[in-house]
């Protein structure tokens, strides 16, 4: 469980777990933009869920590099889908934090790549706002005429990067382990008071074409 800092002390520290499977393609741009963060997590816990590619390689090499990542295999999980795969996977990462002290918890993908400034400019806008629950920037995906943001709802987070307060994620159960996850936990942090929302001025690109790894 999360040590909670009073709000007269808010700290910087964060936790990320990654769930990933077959993105030889991109997972090194992901790794390389966390490892060039202004403010860097506390641990980052990547779950390798049963890649049959280079993935498994890629994270080792970066692991040897940054002692703050770890690495987690687990047995294949069959072909990608959304939802409660995703959703295993990352519990059993989390499951592996061995009391790791944090105040915030990301659940990130490895098809992304994040500015320097990503994680460090939503720490401040958390900071400033003790009711703020859950977030993200703004995704970018690659199109004809170059990267374009996607469009999202006023309250919802991308998925891809879910930043949480883990008070939060705790008052709301944490992610259902089923489709429509990452909705379902902003409706109930909303019922419980928290907000939710995305900032369109923090953005970050979207490697893959959302959908495209499961078809």
């Amino acid at each position: 469980r999360a040590a909670m800092n009073p709000p007269s002390a808010p700290s910087r520290q964060y936790l990320i777990v990654s769930p990933v499977k077959d993105e030889e393609a991109y997972v090194e741009r992901t790794l390389r933009s966390v490892a060039d963060q202004t403010v860097l997590p506390v641990r980052w816990i990547i779950v390798d869920d049963g890649s049959a590619d280079g993935t498994a390689a890629i994270l080792r090499r970066y692991a040897q590099q940054h002692p703050w990542i770890q690495i987690v295999s687990r047995e294949a999980s069959g072909p990608r889908q959304p939802g409660s795969a995703v959703m295993h996977a990352f519990y059993h990462g989390l499951a592996q934090a061995n009391g790791a002290t944090y105040d915030y918890l990301v659940k990130l993908d490895c098809d992304v790549e994040l500015p320097p400034d990503y994680f460090e400019s939503l720490l401040q806008r958390f900071e400033r706002d003790p009711q703020l629950g859950i977030a993200s920037g703004v995704y970018l995906e690659e199109g004809p005429s170059g990267w374009s943001p996607i469009g999202m709802p006023a309250y919802h987070a991308a998925g891809a990067s879910k930043f949480m307060r883990a008070r939060c994620f705790d008052e709301i159960g944490g992610f259902v382990r089923e489709r429509g996850w990452d909705t379902v936990d902003e409706v109930r942090a909303q019922v419980r008071g928290w907000t939710t929302r995305h900032f369109a001025e923090i953005r970050f690109r979207h490697l893959k074409p959302e959908g495209s790894g499961i078809g």
